[in-house]
């Protein structure tokens, strides 16, 4: 089975303007096939976010070429890109940012309501995702009812009710606590898995990017290394630790144990 590449990006350079001229990315190179669990790493400032802003369509670059999903966003325009991103992109962020005032459901069930689709197939869509994400019982809770995990499944369950192409996540797991980290790892790994969905995830955990078939490390907006998965987790562990240990930055590796 021959993969498509689903993310391109060509010589890609980012420049903020400002008092102080800031060069965010400088000539990167990145591509990710279908179906591709790929982290992201690298120190703070070293151009991670902006990276996923490029290939999210919320911001675009300043040189080179970018292709997502077969679209080159430079080519759209604001209300196109809009709904590019509606259908094609998901997202999950650190800060959940679910709507306080709807339950779990309604926040779930958002994005489809947006798109106008049939009741009966939005009750279809909401069935079937809650109970994967273990949620079915707490459909009526709103967000300060919930716990991390839950707040963060539902949040990953509103990244995934429109089936979208590729989901975009930075620092999924950075607001929780070891389980519910762990939990939310393995629903990803599952639905990259049984989905086929291409997950890109910015992390500065090493204990998440294990998870992941491929690691892309970036150091002042430039490409600095990639490692891609073993057959055991442990060793792919150690050797995003070894290559952590030589980009510097703010990495406390030293108490991080696999579980």
């Amino acid at each position: 089975m021959t993969l498509n590449k689903i993310v391109e990006l060509k010589e890609v350079t980012k420049i903020y303007e400002g008092k102080v001229m800031h060069r965010a990315l400088n000539r990167l190179d990145f591509e990710a096939m279908e179906g591709e669990f790929i982290a992201v790493m690298g120190p703070s400032g070293s151009g991670k976010t902006t990276l996923l802003n490029l290939i999210s369509t919320i911001d675009l670059p300043t040189y080179g070429q970018i292709s997502v999903s077969g679209v080159e966003p430079e080519l759209l325009s604001q209300n196109e890109l809009a709904l590019f991103r509606r259908r094609n992109l998901g997202f999950v962020f650190q800060d959940i940012n679910l709507l306080q005032m709807l339950t779990v459901e309604e926040n779930i069930v958002l994005p489809l309501t947006l798109d106008g689709l049939p009741l009966e197939e939005m009750e279809e869509r909401i069935a079937e995702l809650t109970g994967k994400l273990d949620l079915s019982k707490i459909l009526e809770r709103r967000p300060d009812e919930l716990s991390g995990g839950q707040a963060q499944r539902t949040a990953i369950g509103r990244a995934l009710i429109h089936k979208p192409k590729i989901i975009l996540a930075d620092e999924p797991t950075g607001n929780l606590d070891s389980k519910s980290a762990r939990d939310v790892l393995e629903l990803l790994s599952f639905i990259n898995e049984t989905e086929g969905t291409t997950i890109i995830m910015v992390t500065h955990d090493p204990i998440a990017a294990s998870y992941c078939d491929r690691v892309l490390f970036i150091k002042d907006g430039e490409f600095f290394n990639e490692i891609y998965k073993d057959e055991r987790r442990q060793t792919f562990f150690q050797r995003i630790l070894n290559v952590l240990s030589l980009l510097g930055g703010h990495h406390d590796l030293s108490s991080v144990r696999l579980p």
